[in-house]
């Protein structure tokens, strides 16, 4: 670790969580359905037509009356920030309601006391994968620029509501995994083959503008309040250095970082405009667009980061399989997770480093953890999980993130995913396991919901109590 350094004074420690994958209580005090409530299998499967009683996510690990405890032991590892999402469908039932629902406003209100009493700092999430599923069947999502009106509304009435009280905001989860998944992320109801490219990026234009919108929204309520786009950081590497190679891996690069590039320079790039031209899409783009666009850039970028890609222009080098959840083809130098997600701490270093020589401004990593199958084993003092592993994982990243920071890189902070057990995006399992702390449920739904401890619960305490200065012994 020759150069490296210790974390700044202030730096953020803390985990992120998802409304969807931990609050439960689907249908309660008012809450209406989410996009969520027909996804029982997760992103890669296709929706069901009404909610399914085996969604795991109709219960999740039943923070919405946990959620004290739960906070309890953030506390007690040190945490400085805890991200969350507000469900959008808790607060606007249908998602074009006239009124919002107050039981849900003061379900948050709750949260925040709670955070406030153990001095950890709101990190929130306007929009995490749960559009309303009224918005995906009536508007089909983000297709639709009535939608943004209808955002709107629900950013203002939480700005109003918490604005006083929650200081770092995200506007939209990973926003370029619209490519990937549109309904889970963009809420689009149309089926993905019945898509075409100008309908998708119409959606995606939508989705900015709003995220703009919002941005201004939130200086409007409070000059001192910091708004952030957040975006998958996937550093895409060439298969070989054959300049084809090279070539595909910019491509692949570009669709990526066109999206923060619009939130921090306020404009379209010129590749994704010539894209636009060479594919024949088409969108409807407003002169007010282009005005609120360039006007309400965001104060820092935030990001997810699992993996890295790598790319090629040789097409019979796919007849491989696929590397990863975001495409690409297998990197040989790499180990994979038990899913499959090939594991790269130095793509971690390398992301940081790429973003803040493009943006230069403030990086926060939002998501990072390792999904794996835990036990529960008895110890000295009681039930945990030895996950050694784990901690490998983790200590590997924030070693590199040490690096960047020493390379000069600014990050404010860093979240694990997820901080204690929750229902998986990807597949809706518990048994892909993330946290420090295991909840006792089940793939089947059984299980007593109990908390325990694990070994990284003990080990991520020591890194937050020395400021990441025990990641050199």
């Amino acid at each position: 670790m020759t150069g490296w350094t210790t974390f700044p004074a202030g730096f953020l420690w803390g985990g992120a969580t998802a409304a969807n994958q931990i609050e439960g209580a689907f249908d309660a005090d008012g809450k209406g359905l989410s996009i969520q409530d027909v996804l029982p299998r997760g992103i890669l499967e296709p929706r069901t037509a009404t909610p399914t009683p085996d969604n795991l996510k109709q219960i999740a690990i039943d923070f919405y009356h946990r959620y004290a405890q739960d906070i309890a032991l953030f506390a007690e590892m040190g945490f400085t920030v805890f991200r969350f999402s507000i469900a959008w469908s808790r607060i606007f039932p249908n998602g074009d309601d006239a009124e919002p629902n107050e039981a849900g406003l003061a379900f948050y209100d709750r949260v925040l006391d709670e955070l406030e009493r153990h001095g950890i700092t709101p990190l929130v999430t306007i929009s995490h994968y749960e559009t309303p599923l009224a918005i995906a069947e009536r508007y089909d999502g983000w297709v639709s620029r009535e939608v943004i009106g209808l955002f709107e509304r629900y950013v203002r009435v939480l700005f109003a509501r918490y604005g006083h009280r929650v200081r770092y905001w995200l506007t939209f989860n990973e926003i370029n995994s619209v490519l990937h998944a549109p309904f889970l992320s963009g809420g689009i109801n149309t089926a993905p083959e019945k898509l075409s490219p100008s309908d998708l990026y119409q959606a995606i234009h939508h989705e900015l503008v709003a995220s703009a919108l919002a941005t201004r929204i939130a200086h409007e309520t409070d000059p001192d309040i910091r708004v952030g786009c957040m975006v998958l950081g996937v550093p895409v590497y060439p298969l070989t250095p054959a300049p084809a190679d090279v070539e595909a891996a910019l491509h692949t690069d570009h669709a990526n970082l066109m999206f923060s590039d619009v939130h921090v320079r306020g404009r379209y790039p010129g590749y994704a405009e010539r894209y636009f031209r060479d594919n024949g899409i088409r969108l409807h783009i407003t002169d007010d667009d282009r005005e609120l666009l360039a006007a309400n850039t965001v104060d820092f970028v935030s990001f997810s980061y699992y993996m890295s890609v790598c790319e090629t222009a040789d097409e019979t080098r796919r007849t491989a399989r696929e590397a990863n959840l975001m495409g690409g083809v297998p990197n040989p130098y790499l180990a994979s997770s038990a899913w499959g997600w090939q594991v790269d701490p130095t793509g971690l270093r390398i992301v940081l480093n790429q973003f803040w020589d493009r943006w230069n401004k403030p990086l926060f990593i939002v998501e990072n953890g390792l999904g794996a199958h835990d036990e529960v084993v008895e110890g000295p003092g009681g039930p945990t999980v030895l996950d050694d592993y784990r901690i490998e994982y983790l200590r590997d990243h924030l070693v590199e993130v040490g690096e960047a920071i020493a390379d000069g890189v600014h990050v404010l902070g860093y979240c694990s995913w997820g901080p204690i057990d929750l229902v998986s995006a990807s597949t809706a399992q518990m048994s892909k396991r993330y946290g420090f702390i295991h909840v006792d449920r089940n793939d089947d739904g059984t299980g007593t919901l109990r908390r325990t401890r694990k070994k990284s619960f003990h080990w991520y305490a020591g890194v937050i109590a020395t400021n990441g200065a025990s990641l050199r012994s």
